[in-house]
């Protein structure tokens, strides 16, 4: 089995049991209801909490340089148009690194700060998780994974960036983004036609 077919095995196998969970407390997100704050420390050596962006469109994009499904999304520089695309609407995009220290795609602050130089990243910031809380509140499995929350609060997406479980940048121009539409729909006014959908990629490389 080559190394295209064993990803899309993952990935798929990952797609296939997702599910979103109910609502266990009050440090969990879910979908339709107001998620947990936090505070992480940014690639700028700040910190930053989501409750610092209060009112706005937030969208959370859990990543890991090293992750295949990554380099999908940034090698091609469709990531980076998106997140200039929506941050110049306004909305606040925060790319979340929960690999843990010693595990793939693990970042320092300066680390993260040359990958957004190197990469062109368009993100407001990227935080780092490397206990894992933040990414477990949020049922965070793969990367990339992506979390949409409106003005209110509330969660009204989680789940993979597109229907395209694939990592080959070919693939990108044929998938329906789900996030710009939730996105679109929701600052228009309008309910959220998809408002999940199954994560795909890398697992995130949790210490755990």
């Amino acid at each position: 089995m080559n190394i295209r077919s064993t990803l899309l095995t993952c990935a798929a196998i990952v797609a296939a049991s997702f599910t979103l969970t109910s609502r266990a407390s009050a440090d969990e997100a879910t979908l339709g209801q107001p998620v947990p704050d936090f505070s992480l420390q940014g690639a700028d050596g700040k910190t930053h909490a989501l409750s610092d962006y209060k009112g706005k469109f937030v969208v959370l994009e859990w990543t890991n340089p090293k992750c295949p499904f990554v380099h999908k999304f940034y090698d091609s520089g469709t990531m980076q148009k998106l997140q200039g695309e929506e941050t110049g609407k306004g909305v606040v995009w925060l790319r979340v690194n929960s690999s843990a220290p010693g595990h793939e795609g693990a970042q320092t602050p300066a680390e993260a700060a040359a990958y957004e130089k190197s990469h062109h990243v368009a993100s407001t910031e990227t935080l780092l998780d490397p206990t894992g809380k933040v990414g477990h509140e949020f049922h965070a499995t793969n990367t990339p994974q992506m979390f949409v929350i409106n003005k209110e609060g509330k969660l009204i997406y989680a789940g993979g960036i597109d229907d395209k479980a694939s990592p080959d940048p070919a693939d990108i121009a044929t998938a329906k983004n789900y996030v710009t539409a939730a996105l679109d729909e929701a600052m228009a006014g309008q309910a959220v036609t998809v408002s999940s959908a199954p994560p795909y990629g890398c697992s995130v490389k949790y210490a755990d």
